[in-house]
């Protein structure tokens, strides 16, 4: 055999470690891990230790290219600052399956109009969260510290100097937003509520319909029934 090392291609290796990473990673942790290679190990590895950001980025564009092309039920996401790899949604169901025992804990509603004020709103205090509310949110905010969907950032400075909240990176990994700027905005949660009401009122309409044609009236059975009282 031959003892001549070949270097991997900068996308093969770009590839692997968006694979093997349970977290977004980011441009420049790719950049540090090549720089540490190369300290560690050495040899053509040392080769990899100048790349820049730019080249890095390609590769994973490269990489996202290829796995879209392929359609192998994955695809490259920017998500929380970094890239991973998700799932085909059109594949969800048959990946929940397989993944029944380890489901992650699913938000209430009222925990989930908690993290839209904090996420809105942030920092935010709980008396300004309780306010908006109308309810104590105390058992609600310790449960999204625990799924760490929510951390404390600091201090007010109003008298008592209470906590104050925030979101965190996992926040922007779970829904699968880059950042806080790609929250839809005021008006485009208006045009949602009146979507969702636009198609709830269709579908209640079309339910009235078909109920209506499908089932004959009380007078037209009555008719039916004379008419065939009168051929017999």
């Amino acid at each position: 055999m031959s003892d001549i090392e070949i270097l991997p291609e900068i996308e093969k290796i770009v590839g692997a470690l968006l694979f093997a990473a349970r977290q977004p990673v980011t441009i420049d942790q790719i950049k540090k891990v090549f720089n540490r290679v190369a300290e560690e190990r050495g040899g053509i590895a040392v080769d990899y230790a100048g790349i820049d950001r730019a080249r890095i980025r390609k590769a994973v564009e490269m990489v996202a290219r290829k796995i879209e092309k392929e359609c192998p039920g994955f695809n490259v996401v920017e998500v929380a600052g970094g890239y991973r790899l998700e799932n085909d949604m059109d594949c969800g169901p048959w990946v929940r399956e397989l993944l029944e025992k380890s489901k992650p804990r699913t938000l209430s509603l009222p925990a989930l109009e908690t993290l839209a004020i904090v996420a809105y709103r942030q920092p935010a205090t709980r008396a300004q969260i309780e306010e908006i509310r109308g309810v104590a949110v105390d058992q609600i905010l310790r449960n999204l510290l625990s799924m760490q969907l929510v951390k404390i950032s600091g201090r007010s400075e109003l008298p008592g100097r209470p906590w104050l909240f925030g979101t965190t990176r996992k926040f922007l990994e779970h829904f699968g937003l880059n950042n806080l700027e790609e929250l839809p905005s005021h008006k485009d949660l208006k045009r949602f509520e009146k979507e969702q009401k636009a198609a709830k009122t269709t579908q209640t309409d079309d339910m009235a319909e078909e109920t209506f044609t499908s089932e004959p009236s009380e007078t037209t059975a009555k008719q039916k029934g004379r008419e065939n009282d009168d051929e017999s």
